[in-house]
């Protein structure tokens, strides 16, 4: 099966039909105007498919990657979420296959009777979300019980830690600011599923966030140490997916942010966290960012359709192409 082309009855065209009825009914002419959501460049489609086709070609029968971060769950729970956000139908579109074996990879290092997936709370946490954006959309009754295990295992773990937050293991008694967005959004996720998420969780997790904050706005990471582009746009994405954007908290972070230069030590990792921060500050700072990233990511994409980084060319193509991912705006996780 050629995976450039699209199954025309895919839940795009399914998604498109219900996207403009619904709209067509419910809003005014001027509430459509400012619904409305951008036109795709035909860019990014091509760089889209280019990296999802490296990602295909490379994927082994087990459901991971070679290079070494491409073994881990994290990893490849992003490299998963970049096929879901394309928005073919993911039991029996071109990308359903590696799909499943990413899925079955994530499932098989999940401990069965804790519900820690592999070694790490990034490993949990990114594995968690895959699970929750899998969740209803892939056709595997595992999906349901191993999420609502890994959701449990990141509430005991946090009602465990001091802080109310995370860090590298369920058992940790500090936390930093990486891995406690990591777990936030997956909770954020898993609820959007209808997994129950108690509302004291997420208060105990933004209340570390405020504690890190520094008066500039920018986030540190284990308290108010100097504030980045990465960590202040996770704690930015976390205050949007809460709901308290008119808090003084998340207009502060996007004004460090607006002024942050470019991360270059983690660049890919970061472009997957900013390009949702600017998605939910306003229309315009989305669109002046994803013009930007979307040059930036044409011309560093290499011949056979990755982006290289310090973390391997797996973790490079996930995180570049689910940083484009929100022009298509398939995956629960990327609503408004």
């Amino acid at each position: 099966m050629n995976i450039l082309f699209k199954n025309i009855f895919s839940v795009r065209t399914v998604l498109n039909c219900v996207f403009c009825l619904f709209f067509c009914f419910t809003l005014s002419a001027q509430e459509l105007f400012e619904e409305e959501p951008d036109s795709i460049p035909p860019e990014v489609d091509r760089i889209y498919r280019r990296g999802l086709d490296f990602l295909v070609k490379t994927q082994t029968a087990k459901g991971y990657w070679q290079d070494t971060y491409g073994q881990q769950p994290a990893v490849v729970g992003l490299a998963v979420l970049a096929m879901l956000a394309y928005g073919d139908d993911p039991n029996t579109g071109p990308y359903s296959v590696p799909i499943k074996r990413g899925i079955n990879f994530i499932l098989e290092n999940q401990n069965k009777q804790s519900g820690y997936i592999e070694n790490s709370m990034y490993n949990h946490g990114f594995g968690a979300l895959a699970l929750a954006e899998a969740y209803g959309m892939v056709n595997d009754d595992r999906i349901g019980p191993a999420l609502k295990k890994a959701v449990d295992l990141i509430l005991v773990s946090q009602m465990k830690n001091p802080f109310g937050a995370w860090r590298y293991s369920p058992e940790s008694t500090d936390a930093d600011t990486t891995v406690t967005g990591c777990e936030m959004v997956a909770l954020f996720a898993a609820k959007n599923a209808g997994i129950n998420v108690p509302d004291e969780a997420i208060s105990k997790g933004l209340r570390f966030f405020e504690i890190c904050q520094n008066p500039d706005g920018g986030i540190g990471y284990t308290g108010r140490d100097a504030g980045n582009g990465p960590r202040t746009a996770i704690g930015s994405l976390v205050l949007a997916l809460a709901k308290k954007k008119n808090s003084p908290n998340y207009q502060i972070a996007n004004r460090f942010l607006a002024n942050a230069m470019r991360e270059q030590t983690y660049y890919h990792y970061y472009l997957y966290y900013a390009a949702q921060s600017h998605f939910h500050a306003s229309k315009k700072s989305w669109q002046d960012w994803n013009r930007i990233n979307i040059k930036s990511l044409s011309v560093s994409q290499g011949q056979s359709g990755a982006w290289e980084g310090p973390f391997g060319a797996t973790f490079s193509t996930a995180a570049s192409l689910l940083s484009l991912a929100l022009n298509y705006r398939y995956l629960p996780i990327y609503e408004r």
